[in-house]
């Protein structure tokens, strides 16, 4: 069959290129940027590229007219990026549109649980664009789920960081909210499932894991599998925004992400039907064999994707294009030549860079810089890099984003994503055995001017000995 993913460079997006690569389809991925889908080169010489941003009216025929079916997987949760529902709506309306154009027989939708009359706004946004895609022509599957529990997902890796991080927790009233986690194979497994198949046509189905827990029983229970303990009390009274801020301080999530979270925490996401399950044959995995195979792929270095790599997880507001060409003028710069390196051996460092590896200088310093950053709402340091030695462009690399991870011309040119009185660049190229590293400035006024100047003495500790020890490393 011909299939279009949207989302393609989502977290679930990525993940089902290779289901639907494996069982012979034509795919054809629909991104706002090309430059951002972070797979490698076996997978991008299969698919198809379209470069499609459906907060756009569509244009006619920028899709192929025999289309069989086409997957929405477009989601956000970012609310600092003006009515993220309306958005929503709108890219549903423009999908919609540009699918009945074709002769696509089904659309599939992943959306959220929505069994409570009131709903969070993240929530009440899903079920919208639901109806949106419910009342057009073509016949739509909906599968809703709630916590979806796989390496690099949302909900897991908060729930890692909260427990790896606080052995003793005091938590808002909301841990006591149930659940019904969901392994992200299983969620492969269903959105396969229901390609084509006659009995899913216009329906909407809840799918779950083997456990309904509360929030506080998942994280004990993560706690158990991992071998430690943890304790829990629960506190009466903890405002939305003081709960946005405990997430947002201890876990990686950002601070718009984690006031949708905690605004959906509210709710109760349990499955209420069992429908498709049993149609299908699928046999749910409990919450601890998700936690299990989670830490496999991670052991293995073989994480797919992480919601980390989204844009929502930082603050970028367009495409990758819109930020590559580093300015020239009106800017402030530290720029670093060092010869006769070892070009090989200085490319697998280059590639290495952040995370665990660290900076190659400094790494106090970084820490630091981090740890302000996350005071003023920045994304700190937590998000770490997905992948330990490769790198794709868009993804995230602790506080910046990756624009160009360019291994044949020798180039890596990353975006500045922390909280800055400016715009940064921090880039590297390799020419023969010359290694340039230049990291470039753009102040907004005078403060930004004062910060750059202000950390001068520091810039030349830092850049000198990180530029020596990458060739060195």
């Amino acid at each position: 069959m011909k299939i279009l993913v949207t989302g393609a460079n989502g977290y679930i997006g990525m993940r089902l290129l290779p289901y639907l690569l494996n069982a012979g389809h034509e795919v054809f991925c629909a991104v706002r940027d090309p430059q951002r889908l972070s797979v490698n080169d076996e997978i991008r010489a299969k698919i198809h590229l379209i470069t499609l941003d459906f907060l756009d009216p569509p244009q006619p025929k920028v899709v192929p007219h025999d289309i069989d079916v086409a997957y929405y997987l477009i989601h956000s949760m970012s609310s600092d990026q003006g009515d993220f529902s309306e958005m929503e709506a709108q890219c549903a309306q423009h999908f919609c549109q540009l699918l009945e154009q074709t002769t696509a027989r089904q659309i599939i939708y992943l959306s959220g649980i929505v069994n409570q009359k009131e709903l969070s706004k993240h929530l009440a946004s899903r079920k919208r664009v639901e109806n949106i895609l419910t009342t057009s022509s073509i016949p739509t599957t909906v599968l809703r789920a709630g916590i979806i529990v796989g390496s690099g997902s949302a909900s897991f890796e908060i729930i890692r960081d909260l427990c790896e991080k606080l052995p003793v927790m005091i938590t808002p009233k909301w841990v006591k909210t149930k659940s019904q986690p969901i392994a992200i194979r299983n969620v492969m497994e269903y959105l396969i499932g229901v390609l084509g198949h006659p009995d899913c046509q216009n329906q909407h189905f809840d799918i779950g894991g083997a456990d309904v827990l509360t929030y506080k029983e998942m994280l004990h229970r993560y706690a158990k599998a991992r071998g430690f303990r943890n304790w829990i009390f629960t506190v009466p009274v903890m405002t939305p925004r003081l709960s946005s801020y405990w997430l947002h301080f201890v876990t990686s999530t950002s601070y718009p992400l984690a006031v949708s979270l905690v605004d959906s925490m509210h709710m109760e996401v349990v499955a209420k039907d069992n429908r498709l399950q049993e149609l299908l044959g699928i046999t749910p995995y409990s919450y601890e064999e998700a936690i299990a195979m989670a830490f496999k792929k991670i052991a293995q270095n073989s994480v797919i994707s992480s919601w980390k790599d989204s844009m929502v997880s930082g603050r970028l507001n367009k495409a990758l294009s819109g930020y590559i060409q580093v300015p020239k003028y009106g800017i402030l710069k530290d720029a670093r030549v060092l010869k006769n390196v070892p070009p090989e051996q200085t490319m697998t460092s280059l590639w290495k860079i952040g995370g665990e590896q660290g900076w190659y200088y400094g790494n106090i310093l970084w820490k630091i810089r981090g740890y302000l950053d996350q005071l003023i709402g920045g994304v700190g340091l937590r998000r770490g890099r997905t992948h330990p030695d490769k790198i794709y462009a868009g993804d995230a690399l602790d506080f910046w984003r990756v624009l160009l991870a360019d291994k044949k011309n020798k180039r890596l040119l990353l975006y500045a994503e922390m909280k800055l009185p400016g715009e940064a660049w921090l880039e590297f190229k390799l020419e023969g055995t010359t290694l340039y590293q230049t990291a470039t400035f753009r102040p907004k006024g005078i403060l930004g001017r004062l910060y750059w100047y202000s950390l001068v003495p520091f810039h030349y500790f830092i850049f000198r000995g990180m530029i020596r020890n990458i060739a060195k490393a």
